[in-house]
């Protein structure tokens, strides 16, 4: 007989998953952390009840989390990643050549390395790669104690509960404003926007008063259920979140990526949001 995972994040609703096979399973001192493979989303990561990341659908996120942020910049020489530590952003980050340095920062140990066993596909050998540099630290320490600056900043954290609540506070956002570049963009995940509305108005409230322009964009990724989710978007240069098409696909092509999701007409479409998500930030 198969367990079934049955998905927690909402106290009413939720998703649920065969497990064909339990890969690994345990209590890493930071979260609880379950890896399974399932005949249709394949290897299935878990943290804290909550689904993390599926081998068949990971790369919409990722390509969105990075692409976006990255060719709307266009010149972006160092960047900084949160947490991501399934590797899936490290990767596409590194797809781009003009990059000089990744700065990874994750708190847990035992998920990169998990990760890397039981989803390889995620990093793809990105870990390996001399251009990334991996701290094992709280992200809103070194943010705050940081004395580099970094062209793009992506935060890839959990929902906002457990390791993953302090990146979404006033002090971990300040720490991002000091250690941006001038015309930086710092992007985040945040949360499937009709069904955790609360996240978007909160982020909303505590990056408007630290950037010229805070905003947000959009994807869906099928098992992040609830319809869209939400990546918040946050910058002092206005021009990057309107870069003009022709500019975006000229740059998607200089920069030869191969892509499964991102497209340079999904990009500009991304910043499109529904009239909801508009209420809630205006109310």
């Amino acid at each position: 007989m198969k367990n079934n995972y049955l998905e927690t994040l909402y106290p009413t609703w939720g998703q649920q998953f065969v497990m064909d096979d339990v890969l690994f399973e345990m209590n890493t001192g930071h979260q609880h952390l379950v890896i399974f493979n399932n005949a249709q989303w394949g290897t299935v990561m878990a943290l804290d009840g909550v689904i993390q990341t599926t081998e068949k659908d990971e790369f919409i996120y990722h390509e969105m989390m990075t692409h976006v942020p990255m060719l709307a910049h266009g010149e972006a020489k160092k960047v900084l990643i949160i947490g991501g530590g399934d590797g899936g952003i490290l990767r596409e980050v590194l797809k781009h050549q003009n990059v000089e340095s990744v700065t990874q920062v994750e708190i847990d140990q035992q998920v990169i390395d998990m990760c890397i066993q039981y989803l390889p596909n995620h990093s793809a050998g990105a870990y390996s790669n001399p251009k990334a540099n991996i701290v094992i630290a709280d992200g809103v320490d070194f943010v705050n104690q940081c004395t580099d600056k970094f062209d793009v900043i992506i935060s890839d954290s959990t929902d906002p509960m457990g390791p993953g609540e302090v990146l979404f506070t006033s002090r971990f956002y300040q720490g991002i404003k000091n250690c941006l570049n001038e015309g930086g963009v710092f992007v985040a995940q945040n949360g499937v926007s009709f069904l955790q509305t609360d996240e978007v108005t909160t982020t909303y409230k505590r990056l408007s008063p630290l950037f010229t322009e805070a905003s947000f964009y959009s994807g869906a990724v099928p098992t992040y259920v609830g319809g869209i989710m939400t990546f918040a978007w946050a910058t002092d240069n206005v021009a990057l979140k309107k870069v003009p098409l022709e500019t975006i696909e000229a740059r998607f092509k200089a920069a030869n990526l191969s892509t499964r999701f991102y497209t340079p007409a999904v990009h500009k479409g991304s910043f499109a949001l529904p009239q909801y998500v508009l209420d809630a930030i205006q109310s």
